[in-house]
């Protein structure tokens, strides 16, 4: 049995840290406006600088309160550090990277149609790296939220997806899913540190890792305008889909595993078309309704807890 440290708790923000359907649904949330921000500031900010200032910005704010469990876990960090450097390069260096650049080339609803790939990358690397099989009952569930997903892109209209071609674009947004999908897997054979411990030292690796990249990438491109918009757009990125986002989900995460938070990615495009529908006055329409139900009820039936043999 493993024995945690003290400063391998979870972060103490009170009835919160124990409610994984709420901490899962968050970074979706958070998720859902990231894709929107990074293909409004797509022509400002060069991907790989945007990635490399968002994560050294969510460092930064996070070192401080995250300084003292960093040096009581350090230990065990070195300890697994290829791991953990592994982590930090999948998941924030070469996810966010992919991420930004695919959304240079392909349009919104492709990015929301292979969102929905998430899911199924999640499964075959939790099989791979944990030897954990999705059970019948979450296959079901994934397949029915993906149908809502679809539903909702396609506006009810599914016969679209034969129309949909597939660009330089959606190809990196593939291999971001599939980072992320690593990501998520690895994150489940993390050593017992501190959520806030893990949360500095991949911001602070992943960044580290694009130092070269972001050289190179300045030779191409000069930095963007110092505007008040991409100032905001910068603090948005670096605040609710990084350091929020990443917190939730690594919690929601340990709490149920990798297969079980995966459906959770199917959330994105429920918040995305309800933001449209609030804050940009797009109508609502019958196929938002049935594509919310299908998501919400895969989503419900994928992440219930599996019955144990008897």
């Amino acid at each position: 049995m493993t024995t945690t440290t003290p400063s391998a708790e979870a972060p103490r923000f009170g009835w919160i840290i124990d409610q994984p359907y709420l901490l899962l649904s968050l970074p979706s949330l958070f998720w859902a406006g990231n894709a929107i921000v990074g293909r409004f500031v797509a022509g400002e900010f060069p991907p790989v600088t945007l990635s490399f200032l968002r994560w050294t910005t969510a460092f930064l704010i996070v070192a401080p309160f995250a300084w003292r469990h960093l040096v009581a876990d350090w230990r065990l960090i070195r300890r697994h550090l290829v791991l953990m450097v592994a982590i930090s390069v999948i998941g924030i260096s070469t996810f966010n990277t992919l991420q930004y650049t695919a959304l240079q080339y392909t349009s919104a609803l492709n990015v929301l149609l292979l969102q929905s790939t998430g899911p199924l990358f999640v499964a075959i690397w939790a099989l791979i790296v944990l030897k954990v099989r999705i059970t019948p009952m979450q296959a079901l569930g994934v397949f029915a939220s993906m149908i809502g997903v679809l539903v909702i892109v396609l506006h009810g209209n599914l016969a679209e997806l034969a129309a949909i071609e597939l660009n330089l674009g959606d190809l990196l947004f593939i291999a971001a899913m599939a980072a992320f999908g690593l990501f998520t897997a690895l994150s489940q054979k993390r050593p017992p540190i501190h959520g806030l411990s893990f949360l500095a030292f991949t911001f602070g690796c992943g960044a580290l890792f694009l130092v070269p990249l972001l050289i190179w990438e300045l030779t191409q491109r000069p930095l963007p305008a110092p505007t008040p918009g991409n100032f905001a757009a910068l603090g948005y990125v670096a605040l609710f889909p990084s350091i929020l986002a990443y917190l939730c989900y690594n919690r929601g995460v340990r709490l149920v595993g990798a297969n079980r938070s995966a459906p959770f990615f199917h959330l994105i495009p429920v918040f995305g078309s309800a933001m449209a529908i609030l804050l940009l006055g797009e109508q609502p329409h019958l196929y938002h309704a049935v594509g919310y139900v299908l998501v919400l009820a895969g989503v419900i039936v994928a992440a219930r807890k599996p019955k144990a043999a008897t």
